[in-house]
């Protein structure tokens, strides 16, 4: 209980260091970068805190009551097996589209021989071009493809991609863990759209939530219909119950 009485404080002081990054008027880097490190560092520990509270909150009896009713069109439309007709072409598209990209990249020498062209996207999305913005707008992704670039991981990441993509495929068309495939397709998309790629990511993305969302029937026309009753959702926590007391009588 008495974690559940700090979530609140820490989830409202992560909330006004973020305040203070962000907003426009004043930031901590106007102190110094330090401070702007020291912020970031504090509103991810606060960050991961909250996520672990509200995890382990989970198997707490009132965990189960619904506080806020949902709409009738999305309980059906995202925990009624019959929806899964609606999300099977949403899944097909989305599979052969990831199959595409995948196969493409397969059979593309530039990027199964050392990741030459994996290496060229990177390099291009570091460049930035004379009076236009850089495509990476956050620094931190572009210290990360920085240091991909500088520790020459093109080669293993170029099949990681290939893989990848292929396997999200895979998972989508025969509907196997759709919720898991569609969670890594859309952080796969994110990433091409944080590197300055639009393209198709942004649809993709927004259909990967949907089946995310959807994880319980998307995939019911398909191999998760017959393997998520099999695996028991093995994520769902145990809530705890405790023994009712009746009036004037000693708990056990």
């Amino acid at each position: 209980m008495t974690a559940r009485r700090l979530v609140t404080p820490l989830a409202i002081l992560a909330a006004v260091v973020l305040f203070w990054m962000e907003n426009p008027w004043f930031n901590p880097e106007d102190i110094s970068d330090t401070v702007r490190t020291l912020a970031t560092v504090t509103f991810w520990v606060l960050f991961i805190v909250v996520v672990g509270i509200l995890f382990m909150d989970r198997k707490d009896p009132e965990a189960t009551v619904v506080e806020v009713e949902g709409p009738a069109f999305s309980r059906y439309l995202f925990s009624n097996t019959r929806a899964g007709l609606l999300w099977l072409p949403i899944r097909i598209f989305v599979g052969f589209a990831w199959l595409e990209a995948g196969w493409g990249k397969l059979t593309n020498p530039d990027w199964t021989n050392g990741g030459a062209a994996l290496l060229g996207y990177w390099q291009r999305a570091l460049t930035t071009p004379e009076g236009g913005r850089p495509p990476i707008t956050f620094e931190w992704y572009r210290s990360f493809i920085q240091f991909l670039v500088d520790n020459h991981a093109q080669g293993w990441f170029a099949w990681l991609v290939m893989f990848g993509e292929i396997a999200i495929a895979l998972a989508l068309l025969t509907g196997t863990l759709v919720g898991i495939a569609a969670f890594f397709g859309g952080m796969m998309n994110m990433s091409f759209l944080l590197a300055g790629s639009a393209s198709t990511n942004p649809v993709m993305f927004a259909f990967a939530v949907g089946l995310i969302l959807a994880w319980r029937v998307a995939g019911y026309y398909g191999v998760d219909r017959y393997l998520l009753p099999l695996l028991g959702t093995p994520w769902r926590a145990q809530v705890s119950t405790h023994p009712l007391r009746t009036s004037g009588a000693p708990a056990s």
